[in-house]
């Protein structure tokens, strides 16, 4: 009796199979309305706990849904709610909504709609962008402006290669360098930033006096009519040389324009010691030690390049089908010729920076000189002040001696002076006799102190 309740049919017939998807699809959609309904219990819980000061704590919310079929795996949307995701609750809770789908066997899915915070706000931050010039290998000036992917995109660098020249970062990145990667040359030389390229370089904060010099050092050499039938050096070589041109040309017009400057403060000052003469000392003095730190910061990134032959090659098989053997890092190339060439331009590049180093190193000695100099007169000066108060002195500790010994005859007249009778008053010549000691014996020891003094080798 109790088989006779059920409904016999079997397990393969038509009835039984469309029983069961109308059974799925039921139960597909019940528990949808579940996900819901439990995301919006959870969005205002957290407004309640938020409301009334309540601790956040993340929740983890597990929403299964069972849309598909029994063979396949079942989704799992995880939403994490804590301090950071309660302002994009309304979001969130219109992103995890599953919409189901139907399929043409009446079957029901839901998509996988998966979003985090940190993903929407980093679509809010804007990406740096450069305004830079840009000079190519045949003289062609333009100012553009470039986005950093792009920039790292079509330079070949990495992110961390960037800081090195980024405009916004100069009070960090204050040491010249020049950076050497398998397609461009990084140059931080001061106030002068680029990046050299095979075929171009750009140039940031052109404005500056730096990428002013460097724009005006660069663009005749360019220019074929100034090569005067001479052979041509590659762009990447002409563009290093330019700016080590403009940097210490730079530095020399500095330094020439301190020089007779310090020279007739060093022949003034010894007779003549103004405020005015003695701040315009301690301006060339600080002028000269920036002049000096300069020039010697860019002569140890010459002396490091020079002794690194590994990166002078790499300047040199840039653009060319070589590579560096990482053993004892000789050049290997596909074609002989080009070997030789790079064999070439490795020699070109280390006498072009043994030139700069010495120039360099010229204005680094000259500036450390004419300091020396300025500082052994503050020294003279310091000596001479020196002297100056130490006579003030001494003649404050004769006047003092001598006040005292005035002091010591203003007593003996204050003592004469009361209203008492001495029974001296009534001779005539007390008054005369009085007055002549006091001043003897002011006198006397006025002497007496002094002796002692220079006896003492006080004065």
């Amino acid at each position: 009796m109790a088989s006779s309740q059920f409904l016999p049919l079997p397990v393969h017939s038509s009835q039984f199979q469309h029983l069961s998807a109308g059974y799925s699809l039921f139960r597909s959609r019940l528990e949808a309305s579940d996900s819901k309904n439990s995301l919006l219990f959870l969005r205002r819980s957290v407004l309640f706990r938020k409301s009334y000061g309540e601790p956040l704590r993340p929740v983890s919310v597990r929403i299964r849904c069972s849309a598909r079929p029994p063979e396949e795996e079942d989704t799992e949307v995880v939403t994490k709610v804590g301090n950071d995701e309660v302002g994009e609750e309304n979001k969130a809770g219109s992103q995890l909504d599953s919409a189901p789908h139907e399929f043409p066997n009446g079957c029901a899915t839901s998509q996988r709609i998966v979003t985090s915070s940190g993903d929407s706000l980093s679509l809010g931050i804007r990406e740096p962008v450069y305004e830079v010039v840009e000079v190519k290998s045949n003289g062609m000036v333009s100012t553009r402006k470039i986005n950093r992917r792009h920039l790292l995109k079509s330079s070949g660098l990495r992110p961390r290669d960037i800081r090195s020249v980024d405009p916004s970062l100069w009070l960090t990145n204050t040491m010249p360098s020049l950076l050497v990667r398998e397609h461009a040359i990084l140059l931080n030389l001061g106030s002068l930033r680029a990046i050299v390229m095979q075929e171009r370089v750009l140039i940031f904060n052109y404005n500056c006096k730096g990428g002013k010099a460097f724009i005006d050092a660069l663009l005749p050499r360019l220019n074929p009519k100034n090569m005067n039938g001479g052979p041509s050096m590659p762009f990447v070589l002409e563009v290093v040389e330019a700016a080590l041109h403009s940097r210490i040309q730079r530095l020399e017009h500095r330094l020439m324009d301190l020089e007779p400057r310090v020279q007739s403060l060093l022949k003034v000052l010894p007779n003549r010691l103004t405020a005015d003469i003695l701040e315009q000392l301690r301006i060339s003095k600080q002028s000269l030690v920036e002049l000096g730190s300069r020039a010697g910061v860019l002569k140890q990134m010459l002396l490091d390049i020079l002794e690194d032959t590994t990166e002078i090659r790499r300047i040199c098989i840039m653009g060319r089908d070589c590579t560096l053997n990482k053993g004892n890092s000789e050049m290997e190339c596909s074609v002989p010729l080009e070997k030789q060439i790079a064999e070439e331009e490795e020699e070109e590049i280390e006498m072009l920076l043994e030139n700069y180093l010495q120039r360099c190193e010229s204005c680094h000695g000259q500036a450390e000189r004419l300091l020396d100099s300025a500082k052994e007169m503050e020294d003279s000066i310091a000596v001479n002040l020196s002297s100056r108060r130490l006579e003030v002195s001494r003649v404050e500790l004769l006047l003092q001696v001598g006040a005292f010994c005035v002091a010591v005859g203003a007593l003996v007249a204050g003592i004469f002076g009361m209203n008492l009778k001495s029974y001296l008053e009534e001779h005539v010549f007390a008054f005369w006799l009085t007055t002549a000691g006091i001043i003897f014996g002011a006198v006397v020891g006025f002497f007496l102190m002094y002796w002692y003094l220079r006896a003492r080798k006080i004065l």
